[in-house]
């Protein structure tokens, strides 16, 4: 194979990532807008005290154990998301509210819903020696 097609190659692979990557941002919002905005409001700003903001939220942009454990079961007057929504469509409005607004986090995969759910650890990144 020639190094020019192997160049090509892994420039389409990342191409793909990141349109995967920004579909998911995509879906997420819409998944925020059609689930959460109504309480939360658009700007993440909420309407405290029943409805907290998530924009600065230490549990949203704390471990994702803890922001999953309210997504998926609720809390207050929030409803258990953990049979309405996908785990995918939970892994997506949970990256997007951990990354908007200013917020900043890790994104959560499917996979870590899928073992929250499952009451599993979620993967904390590479062990290190």
């Amino acid at each position: 194979m020639r190094i020019s097609n192997i160049v090509a190659g892994l420039a389409f692979a990342t191409a793909l990532t990141a349109a995967g990557a920004a579909s998911a941002a995509a879906n997420g919002q819409q998944v925020y807008a059609d689930n959460c905005a109504a309480c939360h409001q658009p700007t993440g700003e909420g309407r405290p005290p029943v409805f907290p903001a998530l924009k600065g939220d230490k549990t949203a942009v704390g471990p994702k154990a803890a922001v999953l454990a309210v997504v998926l079961n609720g809390r207050g007057a929030m409803p258990a998301w953990k049979t309405a929504l996908t785990d995918e469509e939970v892994a997506a409005v949970v990256t997007y509210v951990r990354n908007a607004w200013g917020n900043k986090a890790p994104a959560v995969t499917t996979a870590d819903v899928t073992a929250a759910k499952s009451g599993k650890p979620l993967a904390t990144g590479p062990k290190k020696r």
